[in-house]
């Protein structure tokens, strides 16, 4: 199945000549990590050693924020597969949606998925089924590709949307992408697509946002989960987020660093009304 974009035009430019600058000047602007990746390689591995967390909003917004998540994949290469796991903002599809096979398509060309390795994932875990209709409109997954392809064009992807966002299902789902990492020894990395809180005030986004963030830097998925709802804390991709902490301490990887933090209001200067964005990793 070819996936067609959704949201080229709107969240990221459509023509590649713009979209490229559009990524370039996320790395330079003063809420980007300054600089841009230079001499990618591919990563020489199995392990690969980081997961990341990134935003999925319009580049405006977020795509200087997501440069620190990226470069990091810049500075350790470009692994065989990126999981990119995604809350479902349309409602379609099932608890967790797995595009399983096809190709993916932006201005920048086509990004293959590797069905094995959706295969693995979807046999392993009781929850987890083939479903494209999650996909067809969700933009959290498609907005990282640009970056993905900015880098590189040696790489299979595996798109996961989750429609349930719970421990349960962050458990099954991260125990099923190792599972098959495992036995298909092949080199991955962990992509969770989330935003921050939505449509707060500035300070109250900064508020809660910082127990958001606290809790990813402790790598203590229960608090994380435990604030969401004492707090009512609208980040809209906690579950990705939850099954990347454990997806990174089932290998190896026990510690989480916040590169950069951000709001809408950062950009378009009304704080009455915003969006946190924030970048990480795992390692």
């Amino acid at each position: 199945m070819l996936r067609e974009p959704a949201v080229a035009g709107a969240f990221y430019p459509d023509n590649p000549g713009d979209l490229k600058v559009a990524i370039e000047d996320s790395f330079l602007s003063p809420f980007g990590i300054g600089k841009i990746p230079e001499d990618v390689k591919k990563f020489d591995g199995k392990d690969y050693p980081i997961n990341i967390m990134a935003p999925h909003a319009g580049y405006i917004y977020s795509a200087p924020i997501a440069s620190h998540s990226y470069y990091k994949i810049a500075e350790y290469g470009i692994p065989d597969v990126f999981i990119i796991l995604s809350p479902n903002h349309t409602g379609f599809g099932s608890e967790i949606s797995v595009f399983n096979k096809g190709e993916w398509k932006t201005p920048f060309g086509l990004v293959e998925v590797d069905n094995e390795f959706a295969e693995e994932i979807i046999s392993d875990s009781e929850i987890a089924s083939a479903d494209f209709s999650a996909h067809v409109s969700e933009h959290a997954i498609e907005v990282q590709l640009p970056f993905l392809q900015y880098l590189s064009n040696n790489f299979k992807i595996v798109p996961i949307v989750m429609g349930t966002q719970s421990l349960i299902t962050a458990s099954d789902l991260s125990s099923s992408i190792v599972k098959a990492g495992e036995k298909l020894g092949k080199s991955y990395c962990i992509i969770a697509s989330t935003d921050l809180s939505h449509f707060n005030t500035q300070e109250r986004a900064n508020e809660v946002d910082g127990f958001v963030l606290e809790d990813i830097e402790k790598m203590d998925e229960l608090k994380l989960m435990e604030e969401i709802i004492q707090y009512n804390i609208t980040m809209c991709g906690y579950g990705p987020v939850i099954t990347t902490i454990l997806s990174s301490k089932l290998t190896g990887k026990n510690s989480s660093e916040i590169l950069a933090y951000g709001t809408s209001g950062d950009i378009s200067k009304d704080f009455s009304n915003v969006v946190g964005y924030a970048s990480g990793i795992f390692r």
